[in-house]
């Protein structure tokens, strides 16, 4: 099975260069030529890896795609594409696995996306694996003390009529007395 890239940059040129370089290389390639028609594809369509260009039609649009490729249920592997480096915090707080700079030997850059594709499956393995899925289901059923159900107390009658009625409890009490009594004398006489 060939690994689907989308590759998103506005500047044509890249997109032809990049898409024919990683064709040729084995990879089925869709392109956007925006950071919205990225986001359209990502919705649509399932891929292995992400690489963005970070300033397109704005200077946000590139991290638009990369949240949008963060949040689909496939969970790709992203990669960011400028020609203006930022430190190794920033483009990994952006949400990038990685930052490839442009431009780029066609080599050092196909054994980049194969390292990343790697590590990111490898990472994937891991985390879709039986033996960490017991653990995630684990924290779950384990809940908090505070979190754990109160048994339900019982009421009494002379709580529920002073809720119902909103009389004073001594009242109520006096009402249930005389209540009771009836009820003895009326059982008493059967």
């Amino acid at each position: 099975m060939k690994r689907r890239i989308l590759l998103v940059d506005d500047e044509v040129a890249v997109l032809l260069t990049l898409k024919a370089v990683l064709e040729i290389s084995g990879f089925d390639v869709d392109t956007a030529a925006s950071g919205r028609e990225g986001k359209s594809k990502l919705r649509t369509h399932e891929y292995h890896m992400i690489i963005t260009d970070m300033r397109m039609e704005s200077d946000a649009a590139g991290m638009e795609v990369i949240a949008a490729a963060r949040s689909a249920s496939y969970h790709p592997a992203i990669a960011m594409l400028t020609a203006f480096p930022v430190a190794e915090e920033d483009w990994q707080t952006m949400g990038a696995d990685k930052m490839l700079v442009k431009p780029m030997h066609t080599r050092i850059l196909l054994e980049q996306i194969e390292k990343l594709l790697a590590s990111h499956e490898a990472k994937l393995s891991i985390w879709n694996s039986p033996a960490h899925k017991p653990a995630v289901a684990n924290k779950s059923a384990r809940k908090p003390a505070a979190a754990k159900k109160a048994k339900p107390r019982k009421t009494s009658a002379k709580q529920v009529a002073v809720k119902a009625t909103g009389a004073k409890p001594k009242a109520v009490k006096t009402a249930a007395k005389k209540s009771a009594g009836k009820r003895s004398a009326k059982s008493a006489k059967r």
